[in-house]
Formats: C-alpha cells, sequence, structure tokens
C-alpha cells in the first residue's frame, strides 16, 4: 500500500482564516495563570526586542536615518519571532481573536477577558525587564550614549499628539497582526521567522506605535531619570518624560490604535472575507 501524501505546502488565506479562530478558541479557554504567565513572557520577549532596537539606535548624529531605522526595525523583529516560535501571549496579535467572536465561538467576554489579563501581564513583564536592566546598567555603554538614546526615545513617545499617537498605534498594528496572521500559514519554523520578518521591521522603520514596546521603551526612560538623575542631567533635558505622559499620551491612545488596527481592521475585514459566508 502506497504511503499517504502529507502536503508541507503553506496555508491559502482562507485556511488560515479558519486557523485563526481555532486558535482564538484555545487562547480564550486558557487558565487565568497560564495565561497570566505566557503574557509576563510576551511583555518581556518584546522587551527583548526593544533593548537591542535602542542599542542599535545609539549611532552618530552622522549615520544615515532612514538606514539606522532599518536596522532598528530588523533587530526588534527577535520579540515577535520569540513569542511566536517559544511560545507566548501577545495583546495586540490577540486581537485576531475578534474573529473568533464574530464566528460566535467565544464570547466577547471571553475574548476581553484574555486581552485584559494578557495586556496586564504584558505591562508587569516590560516593567520587570526594564528594572532588570536599570539595575544591569547598561544603559551607560558606549560612554553613556545607549541611555541618551532611551532617553531620547522615551520623551520622543511621551510627547506625542493623542491624535497622532492613535494613527501611529492603528498603522502598527495592522502590520503585527498581518504578521502574526502569516505565521499560521507557515508549516515550519523558518517560514514562521521569515513571516514575521519584513512587517515587523516596516512598522518599526516607519516609527509606529506599538503598546507593548512602549511599556518597555517609557518606563526604561522613566527609570533612568528617576534613578540616576546625574546621568539625566548631563543627557539633556527630557520634559515630556512624565508617567502621566506615558499613559494618557502615548498607552491610552496607542491602545487605542492598535485596537482599531489589529481587531478590526485585520481581524473583522479578514472575516468578512473569508468566514462571513460560512456562517
Amino acid at each position: 500500500m502506497a504511503e499517504p501524501i502529507i502536503s508541507v505546502d503553506d496555508l491559502t488565506p482562507a485556511e488560515v482564516a479558519a486557523k485563526t479562530v481555532n486558535i482564538g478558541v484555545k487562547k480564550a479557554s486558557l487558565d487565568f495563570w497560564t495565561m497570566f504567565l505566557l503574557g509576563l513572557y510576551g511583555g518581556a520577549f518584546i522587551a527583548f526586542g526593544a533593548i537591542l532596537c535602542t542599542t542599535v539606535a545609539t549611532n552618530g548624529a552622522d549615520f544615515p536615518f532612514g538606514l539606522n531605522s532599518l536596522l532598528k526595525g530588523l533587530i526588534f523583529s527577535v520579540g515577535l519571532v520569540l513569542v511566536i516560535v517559544a511560545g507566548a501571549e501577545l495583546f495586540t496579535g490577540n486581537n485576531l481573536m475578534i474573529m473568533a467572536v464574530l464566528s460566535k465561538k467565544i464570547t466577547l467576554k471571553q475574548m476581553l477577558r484574555n486581552w485584559g489579563v494578557v495586556y496586564l501581564a504584558n505591562l508587569v513583564g516590560a516593567v520587570i525587564v526594564a528594572t532588570i536592566m536599570l539595575l544591569a546598567k547598561q544603559y551607560t555603554f558606549a560612554g553613556g550614549a545607549v541611555g541618551k538614546t532611551a532617553l531620547a526615545i522615551a520623551n520622543s513617545k511621551s510627547g506625542l499628539e493623542f491624535g497622532a499617537a492613535i494613527g501611529l498605534g492603528i498603522m502598527c498594528n495592522m502590520l503585527v497582526c498581518l504578521a502574526v496572521w502569516m505565521t499560521f500559514s507557515a508549516r515550519t519554523t523558518g517560514g514562521k521567522i521569515a513571516a514575521i520578518i519584513l512587517p515587523i521591521t516596516a512598522f518599526v522603520a516607519a516609527g509606529f506605535e506599538h503598546s507593548v514596546a512602549n511599556m518597555y521603551f517609557i518606563p526604561m526612560g522613566l527609570f533612568i531619570k528617576w534613578f540616576d538623575p546625574a546621568f539625566t542631567a548631563g543627557a539633556g533635558e527630557f520634559v515630556n518624560l512624565t508617567l502621566g505622559n506615558f499613559f494618557l499620551k502615548n498607552l491610552l491612545p496607542v491602545t487605542i490604535g492598535n485596537i482599531i488596527g489589529g481587531a478590526f481592521f485585520i481581524g473583522a475585514v479578514y472575516w468578512l472575507i473569508y468566514l462571513r459566508k460560512n456562517k
């Protein structure tokens, strides 16, 4: 008897849509502590990407802006690679769970429970990594240039206009959810990594805003400002960098934008395209 042929082709978009619904059901069924711990790692893994991004961004004034942005995007991709391949829960990627809600496989309450627990866990994980990085004093590397870059990034993000932050958040999570969507089509680890790199590089290089990444970027700047005032005094003025601005001028509008971009512009539209008739 001939051996059955096992397909190694990647999934089609229609197959990815059905798979996304099933993954949403599994995510909704996680118990609290599993969900929280995976979310903790999600925040930590994205923070790893943000650390590398800050380090790579530490270049001289003559370094081309576009090339610098490209390098930052490429290296930041490691965060989502860790989330997808190693396994973690990420709030922005979980915006695709809206497809399971629209398919009536999970309830709105189940989705919001996942979003709330994972969002909080992502924040805790990112802040823990920022705390460790403060204690490690990695920001003093390159004669303090890494710390100056971290402060400048945090200050810039804390000074965004509310509407601009929403728009940048929308564009960011369209690309992040497209990256996650494409990893669902891949059958191999290499395929998943390849699917991640270009969309994540694009959002970072373009300067879009990712709520979970900012859970590291801005607290890291705040920690340097609060706990090493002598270093901060020698680095310049950072008037935008306050706790209130972190939550009200960045995290709140960027999160709103991320939900619009991921859940509605990607998840809901793909549900309409591929699953509406099935319903």
